[in-house]
C-alpha cells in the first residue's frame, strides 16, 4: 500500500469498511484488528542466552496487516468471507488476490443453530 495513490489507499479501505459492515448486519462479525508493522518473532535460544529475534524468514510484520474474527456457520461460508475480502482493490483499482488464512479457534466447538 505504501506504493498506491492516496484514492488508491481510499478505494480499498473503503472497501475494508463495507465489508465488515455487510457483515455486522449478518451478525456473522466478531471483531478485527489492524497491527501496526513493528514486531519481531521471537525465540527462546537457550538458558543465559538472549532470545533470538527475527531470522532468515519473511516478517509477519511484512506479511500480516490485521485480523478478522467473524462467526460463521460454516468451513464453506468461511472461505466465502475470506475470498470477498481477497478481492479487495489495490492500485489501479484491481482487486489484490491476496492470500488470507482461515482458520478455527483451537478447541472451541462451531456455533450451534437450531
Amino acid at each position: 500500500m505504501d506504493k498506491w495513490t492516496p484514492d488508491e489507499v481510499d478505494a480499498h479501505m473503503q472497501f475494508m469498511f463495507d465489508w465488515e459492515n455487510r457483515l455486522k448486519e449478518s451478525g456473522e462479525w466478531v471483531d478485527s484488528q489492524a497491527l501496526s508493522t513493528e514486531g519481531a518473532f521471537v525465540r527462546y535460544d537457550g538458558e543465559g542466552r538472549p532470545p533470538v529475534t527475527d531470522g532468515p524468514f519473511a516478517e509477519t510484520k511484512d506479511l500480516i496487516a490485521g485480523w478478522e474474527i467473524i462467526d460463521v456457520d460454516s468451513w464453506d461460508r468461511a472461505v466465502e468471507v475470506a475470498a470477498e475480502l481477497s478481492a479487495a482493490p489495490g492500485a489501479g483499482g484491481k482487486p489484490i488476490h491476496e492470500w488470507l488464512e482461515v482458520r478455527p479457534f483451537y478447541g472451541v466447538p462451531g456455533t450451534v443453530t437450531e
